[in-house]
């Protein structure tokens, strides 16, 4: 799997109050596979993570959004946490920047409350996914199919419910990124 994945690029998109498990964990994982990972953010400087219950570190931003192009990676990644995902869903950039990766069949990876950027990207429906309890009527309400599963796996998106579950969602997305573009993935 190494050779397949190495030197691949990954971008991880998000903003204050990301849950930082869930950017922290897949981001060393992926680079423990040679992968270059780059934290996109409409932020220009660093971002500070959620950890728990309370503020975490503070993560360097490596692309602002508005210099960032799905052009430039093979993979997306969308952490969750509370903030995060909730800043970034009403962001279009940032919505623009998702539909990208999906009109050009690229793996995306969401975990916990990050569908719900996928919900305002307008790219569930019709799709199977799990998330963050919270989020599966969301989920069902944009169209999509939600299961209560530690990772579920749908033509290039993988979706995790909770930090808990990043193992195996961390495997299913290298598994994803070596696989590499999905014919029917918009």
């Amino acid at each position: 799997m190494t050779q397949q994945v190495e030197g691949k690029r990954v971008a991880i998109l998000a903003t204050h109050g990301f849950e930082e498990s869930e950017l922290a964990v897949p981001k060393a994982k992926l680079q423990q596979q040679g992968i270059v990972v780059h934290v996109v953010s409409p932020e220009a400087k660093g971002i500070r993570a959620w950890a728990e219950s309370d503020w975490g570190d503070t993560y360097g931003v490596d692309v602002a959004l508005k210099d960032a192009s799905e052009h430039d990676y093979h993979a997306l990644v969308l952490p969750g946490g509370l903030f995060n995902p909730d800043a970034l869903r009403l962001d279009e950039a940032a919505l623009a920047f998702v539909r990208a990766f999906f009109q050009a069949g690229k793996p995306v990876a969401a975990i916990c409350h990050a569908p719900w950027i996928l919900i305002n990207a307008d790219v569930v429906s019709g799709r199977k996914l799990t998330s963050y309890p919270s989020v599966a009527q969301d989920l069902r309400n944009a169209g999509a199919e939600w299961v209560d599963q530690q990772v579920v796996v749908d033509n290039g998106l993988v979706t995790s419910r909770k930090p808990d579950d990043l193992d195996i969602f961390c495997h299913k997305l290298v598994e994803e990124i070596g696989e590499g573009r999905h014919a029917k993935h918009a």
